[in-house]
């Protein structure tokens, strides 16, 4: 007798549907049948989707800068996860520079960490490091970590990276099978100036820095065979290049692009907005065409996370952007708002892609036997409009509804709403 039996649904399996029943023992998937097998509670999927648990690879829960909290801490952050069907996210590290670092940089976000709802992992971040990037990434193997973040920018801060430094992560990454996650930006063509208004944010660190920047990566990635991952990508343009003129690494996940929903739904005309200041975030929104652009090239796109970094409006109403902390909100909406705009063909890009990326494929990103029972039951028959006034996407109508969400096959959300969990950190 299995513990769970989800009947009656149409079960994506990496790529497509089939119509089968899903069985769970021990909080693992234990067979895909369609047949009836006897099991201690079955639940009725009533001709909805049966996906696995979502991933977000980008999120900041608790994160402080210039003196501001992001509003959602592990707890709060994860049970919107969770609302959303997210069961999975990675985190972030406080940057380091040394290996020494390393230790109190993981236990200090693993206390943190420890009220989690959902199940977690963390990245890796380097700033301006000093020891080898042989020993940074051999530290973070020992704390089952295998993607390192760093920036290309924020010289003012001293996080920046070198292009020698990086050249020698992207080396050693694929020996060590370690991916190499990057913000991406010319830090020479950022205008770093203290009194840059609200509505000039897209313009001082424009597309031409994002895009210069990550065409610079990508060749550096062709010619080591590097495993490059480049987070939060906001423009069609880049896009758009690196589609073209880096096919092959793509298609063999040599490079890998993240984009955001919010990158993919505004664009920088919200800055002229008498709220424009709750649009900001780095990289900034683009220009009409570029969000367009961004569009239509969705399939280049491997994974999508959100940035997730929300701050209070009172946070954030500032009159220049040097005073306002970058960051907002999405993990409870991000797959309802990519779904209605794309259909099933953002579906891997919140399971399989993400959990191949990161070295969690098979327990995370698929339904097949003995992964993870995270499930995420779906009914794309419905429509609904978010409401929610502390979100940017308050109003927005959305197709499909997210019914129940299973965490290691304990029911965690029974229609849309939170009914306890408990998450576990993820060795990768």
């Amino acid at each position: 007798m299995y513990d769970l039996g989800i009947i009656n649904g149409r079960v994506y399996t990496d790529g497509g549907f089939i119509r089968t029943n899903v069985y769970v023992t021990d909080g693992k998937i234990a067979a895909l049948s369609a047949e009836r097998l006897k099991c201690a509670k079955t639940v009725d999927a009533e001709d909805s989707k049966v996906l696995p648990g979502l991933i977000d690879p980008h999120v900041h829960f608790s994160l402080t800068a210039g003196g501001n909290t992001s509003t959602d801490d592990f707890e709060s952050g994860s049970v919107n996860g969770l609302l959303g069907g997210i069961t999975t996210y990675i985190d972030f590290l406080d940057p380091i520079r040394s290996t020494a670092e390393y230790k109190d940089a993981f236990d200090q976000r693993m206390a943190l960490a420890e009220k989690s709802a959902s199940d977690y992992a963390f990245h890796g971040c380097v700033a301006d490091p000093s020891d080898s990037a042989r020993k940074i990434i051999r530290e973070g193997l020992k704390y089952g970590i295998t993607s390192i973040k760093l920036f290309t920018t924020y010289s003012n801060t001293n996080r920046r990276t070198g292009d020698r430094y990086i050249l020698d992560l992207l080396k050693e990454s694929r020996p060590h099978n370690v991916r190499i996650v990057v913000h991406s930006e010319n830090d020479e063509l950022v205008d770093y100036g203290e009194n840059i208004l609200v509505k000039n944010h897209e313009k001082s660190r424009d597309t031409l820095c994002e895009t210069t920047e990550v065409l610079k990566l990508a060749q550096m990635a062709r010619v080591t065979d590097g495993k490059l991952y480049i987070v939060h990508v906001s423009a069609g343009t880049t896009a758009d290049i690196i589609a073209r003129e880096y096919r092959k690494e793509l298609e063999k996940g040599t490079i890998i692009m993240e984009s955001c929903p919010h990158y993919f739904i505004f664009n920088s005309s919200c800055y002229n907005k008498r709220n424009g200041c709750l649009y900001t975030m780095t990289p900034p929104l683009r220009p009409e065409e570029d969000r367009a652009l961004l569009c239509e090239n969705i399939d280049h796109i491997s994974t999508i996370g959100t940035d997730h970094c929300p701050f209070t409006e009172e946070m954030k109403r500032h009159k220049y952007t040097s005073e306002t902390p970058m960051g907002i909100g999405g993990i409870k909406y991000s797959f309802l708002n990519m779904y209605t705009l794309f259909g099933d063909r953002v579906i891997s890009k919140f399971t399989s892609n993400v959990a191949r990326a990161y070295n969690m494929y098979p327990r995370k990103g698929t339904l097949l036997p003995g992964a993870d029972a995270d499930i995420v039951i779906f009914d794309d028959r419905a429509n609904d409009v978010i409401k929610d006034p502390e979100s940017l996407y308050n109003g927005r109508a959305v197709k499909g509804r997210i019914t129940a969400v299973y965490l290691g096959g304990k029911e965690a959300v029974k229609d849309g709403k939170y009914m306890g969990s408990e998450g576990s950190y993820i060795r990768r």
